[in-house]
């Protein structure tokens, strides 16, 4: 068999044997037990082999009052199997109160099943639209949904007016991602259906909507919005906030929205998004979506930041005022092109979104602010990736994770997709060449543009496009070690940073004693600088040592919040308490879930640190989004579950 050839094979088997599914595409299960033939999404209940939603049009009120989106949703439908009958669609806590089906013109009304609901997936909707195995041609060829949301939906918060940057008007926003879009949106909720959408929106005349589609920079406030969406995408990808929020221009084609007590601070932190769009487009081919915009939500926004197409949602948390923390934008925006040009199939093949988005940025960031910055954060993406598979299941650590069944994909989603995705990628441009691997992955995006793709695309992809064509630079071992075998290879090469050998140099000396904390050097850290010394420490210091630390640096109360991260968790584990008062007042004011994590899982270690974990929680949910109230419920709820350790020893 020729080279290729049995590349391809060797890979393709690698593919088969993780998914454990045959080439043939035997039958699995979707969330309800029932079967289908693969490949599927099995935390969906759509069957897109069936029939596909091709356009979505909204028309919606948002009521804050009620806390919940209303009116209807009319789908497009482009029919798979001629002799199917049913629509069957993602659902969650929707209160669903007619389905029409028809033209556009016409319309009759159509039984539907609401089924029993799903704790991770949600109610499985299915619309009888024909009876028996009609013909094609008496497919209706739209549906319409009357619908509306409830106050607790997952893909939703809703903040009141207290807890937003103006203290005077309610700001609502989602997150769509992994799976809450069923949560406001009755679809087929799987990144394997991409679909346009339109929109109307009403609000309150002095709020401004906007949405993952064109925003008008110039829009007037009157309570009535329109969008409209021309490019396809996924479900994970639809978007909306609703607030009092301002505009800001960057560039011709980019800007920022934010509330206005931020807006400037925003604008200068962000004000070179235009080189960076500028940038990713030199290096593999022209952004495709129009606009992009940044929308600045306030602190209890879950994540860094979501790649919502037009309009990426941005947390604060990186506004500390010296640009140090734009490699999160860099993040996003290189989304534009791996992630929402060429999306993952399922979320078992996430790192084909997140691994390549995390490799893209730090070239993005390379070729603006050098390659020691870009660095920086490869060491610590690379630094943070072993700690957190020294706690993961083998079987979570590869690449090509198996089918994700029983699981919220929100929790299957690890470091192992960002970091290590981005190393084997690193592996490849090091082996083959940075001319070469530029090349290559300029053809994957512009051949895959608005597809969804699998593992084994990129692996069929990867052998003809790029390993045939340059022999002898990698082996089918070295590529299947790094999709589907746990751990890091033996042979990958770490990243270095030349700037954090003085940072570990100085760790070094303060932990040996040989250095006083006053005399680190500390003037001239960045961010990175200063979130590499503290994981550098040992996992556990008395406490004392952590009273000289403070004292000379001043890390508890910091404004950074990429240092609090890191602070709070290590004072805790060696029981410096004088840190919690501030601790608590971070948990409080910080609903980003990368920031609060590891602090509630230190605390979550001794049955004192849990009790004072319970009542921060406790006054913090109300401003927590849904998902980050669903994390820190499940640390605690793990913390039941073992007996906890005694609490720590306070400082003397």
């Amino acid at each position: 068999m020729p080279r290729l050839s049995c590349l391809l094979a060797g890979l393709f088997v690698g593919v088969v044997a993780v998914a454990g599914v045959s080439a043939c595409g035997p039958r699995t299960a979707s969330p309800d037990g029932t079967s289908r033939r693969a490949p599927s999404d099995p935390t969906s209940y759509a069957e897109p082999d069936l029939v596909v939603v091709k356009h979505l049009s909204l028309s919606l009120h948002v009521d804050f009052a009620a806390r919940t989106l209303s009116g209807a949703a009319v789908l497009d439908l482009d029919w798979r199997d001629p002799t199917a009958g049913t629509l069957v669609l993602d659902t969650r806590q929707l209160e669903i109160r007619k389905v029409m089906a028809g033209d556009g013109a016409t319309w009759h009304e159509v039984p539907y099943a609401l089924a029993a609901p799903d704790p991770l997936y949600g109610e499985k909707l299915t619309l009888q639209l024909r009876a028996g195995a009609a013909t094609a041609s008496a497919a209706p060829s739209k549906v319409r949904i009357e619908y509306s949301t409830r106050p607790e939906a997952s893909g939703l918060q809703w903040l009141p007016p207290e807890l937003t940057g103006t203290k005077k008007a309610p700001l609502m926003f989602s997150q769509s991602q992994a799976i809450h879009a069923r949560s406001w949106v009755p679809l087929q909720d799987t990144p394997r259906v991409r679909f346009t959408y339109d929109a109307t929106l009403t609000t309150p005349p002095e709020l401004v909507a906007l949405m993952s589609a064109h925003n008008d920079p110039d829009v007037i406030r009157d309570g009535s919005y329109r969008f409209d969406m021309p490019q396809a995408i996924p479900s994970y990808l639809m978007a909306i906030a609703v607030g009092d929020l301002v505009f800001r221009p960057v560039s011709p084609r980019s800007g920022v929205w934010a509330e206005p007590s931020i807006i400037e601070a925003a604008v200068h932190e962000f004000a070179d998004t235009e080189k960076m769009i500028a940038t990713a487009e030199k290096l593999y081919g022209p952004y495709r979506w129009g606009r992009y915009d940044l929308l600045i939500l306030p602190p209890s926004f879950p994540f860094g930041g979501m790649e919502n197409p037009r309009l990426s949602f941005i947390t604060p948390t990186v506004i500390v005022g010296d640009r140090s923390l734009v490699a999160l934008v860099a993040h996003e925006l290189a989304h534009s092109w791996s992630g929402n040009l060429v999306t993952n199939s399922t979320w078992s093949d996430g790192w084909l979104n997140e691994g390549f988005t995390t490799y893209v940025q730090g070239r993005i960031i390379e070729e603006l602010y050098g390659r020691d910055v870009a660095d920086m954060d490869t060491v610590i993406g690379q630094r943070e990736l072993r700690d957190e598979m020294a706690t993961m299941a083998p079987r979570a650590q590869v690449l090509a994770l198996p089918p994700i069944v029983g699981q919220d994909p929100d929790q299957a989603l690890s470091g192992v997709a960002y970091n290590k995705g981005q190393w084997f990628l690193a592996f490849l441009e090091e082996r083959f060449g940075r001319a070469a691997f530029d090349a290559f992955l300029r053809h994957w995006f512009d051949a895959h543009a608005f597809s969804a793709v699998e593992t084994s695309t990129f692996a069929r992809f990867l052998a003809r496009e790029l390993v045939a064509r340059h022999p002898g630079k990698v082996t089918t071992a070295e590529l299947r070690t790094w999709l589907y075998e746990p751990g890091i290879p033996p042979f990958a090469v770490p990243a270095r940073s030349a700037r954090f050998d003085a940072v570990d140099e100085a760790a070094r000396q303060w932990v040996a004693g040989s250095r006083q904390a006053s005399n680190l050097g500390t003037s001239t850290w960045t961010t990175n600088q200063w979130a590499h010394f503290l994981l550098q420490l040992p996992k556990v210091l008395p406490a004392a040592r952590l009273a000289e630390l403070d004292a000379a640096l001043h890390l508890t109360g910091t404004r950074n919040p990429e240092i609090a991260e890191r602070w709070y968790p290590l004072a805790e584990r060696g029981g410096h308490l004088a840190a919690r008062p501030a601790m608590r007042q971070f948990l409080i004011a910080m609903g980003r879930r990368k920031l609060i994590k590891p602090i509630y899982e230190a605390l979550a270690q001794t049955a004192d640190g849990l009790a004072f974990a319970r009542d921060a929680f406790a006054q913090a949910r109300g401003g927590y989004h849904p998902i980050t109230t669903a994390m820190v419920e499940g640390i605690l709820a793990r913390s039941d579950a073992a007996p906890a350790a005694p609490a720590a020893p306070a400082a003397k």
